[in-house]
């Protein structure tokens, strides 16, 4: 049963609207509702709370303190509630709803474009995906697995290697000059472009070639894979990324190998997934259809 002191979602709401718009006339017109019924609700708060939660200055409403402390709180609240509901309605009639978070570029590159061959055979399922770089706590996010690098899986969760990240350095084919690969050495020389979460990988690449790494950090900064990838193809400078997320454009021809090296990664590509999702036929069946793919 519901405490007394706890706000319903109708006090809120009237509550956080003349919070913001300063008067029970606006807050009205922008709830749909009428002027009274918000002062009701906003009276009624009151007296739920025992607090003032407004002054009443020059038929303006200004928040005491006691208000300000709940506006704070009260905006975040009602956010999530939206949230949740959005969530729900993903289902959209779908009698499963798997919520994956995955590294952004791999997500965009190699997955997303192979789900519609899964739709095929389980058309009872959707998904809700998210872009995550950074580990997942499966209780607090609930989502139901993850793809990321292995180094970020959770104690107690499973895991399934799904493939090597085997790094290749690649290049707009003007930018090479006709050349078809470069030494390191010149390489050292390019504009290299950075990856800003993995600030190390030329430093990496450079100390396996047996070349001081210390000259080498130049070029443009970009937070995802995919955009380097973008700014190698317009010519920006020379990438080092996981081939897995460039294959298009080497298909196109838009990117070439300006390398014969190739460089693997210190962590797989990894399907990552807590114990209660084993207990869920339809991810059962994504997490077998998934490693079929990887296989191919």
């Amino acid at each position: 049963m519901r405490e007394g002191y706890i706000p319903t979602i109708s006090e809120l709401q009237a509550f956080s609207a003349c919070a913001r718009l300063g008067t029970t006339t606006r807050a009205a017109q922008a709830l749909n509702l009428t002027q009274s019924a918000v002062s009701r609700s906003v009276g009624t708060l009151e007296e739920r709370l025992g607090v003032r939660l407004f002054l009443r200055v020059k038929q303006r409403l200004i928040l005491s303190d006691a208000g300000r402390a709940l506006n704070r709180e009260s905006d975040r609240l009602l956010d999530e509630l939206r949230q949740a509901a959005m969530t729900v309605m993903a289902f959209g009639g779908h009698a499963d709803v798997l919520r994956l978070a995955v590294l952004p570029t791999f997500g965009s590159t190699w997955l997303v474009p192979r789900l519609a061959a899964y739709r095929a055979i389980a058309p009872d399922l959707t998904f809700d995906i998210s872009a995550r770089l950074e580990a997942v706590d499966f209780e607090a996010d609930g989502f139901d697995a993850a793809i990321q690098r292995g180094d970020h899986r959770p104690g107690g969760a499973h895991a399934d290697v799904l493939m090597p990240e085997e790094l290749v350095v690649l290049a707009a084919p003007a930018l090479l000059g006709g050349r078809r690969v470069l030494p390191d050495e010149e390489l050292s020389r390019m504009p290299l472009l950075q990856q800003s979460t993995r600030p190390t990988l030329w430093l990496d690449w450079f100390r396996d070639a047996g070349l001081d790494s210390r000259t080498i950090l130049r070029g443009a900064r970009f937070q995802h894979f995919d955009m380097v990838v973008h700014a190698a193809v317009a010519g920006l400078g020379v990438a080092l990324v996981p081939e897995v997320v460039a294959r298009t454009a080497l298909a196109a021809g838009d990117l070439v190998l300006a390398s014969e090296r190739r460089l693997t990664g210190d962590q797989p590509y990894t399907l990552i997934y807590p114990h209660r999702s084993q207990q869920r036929e339809g991810f059962m069946r994504f997490r077998d259809w998934l490693l079929r793919q990887v296989d191919r």
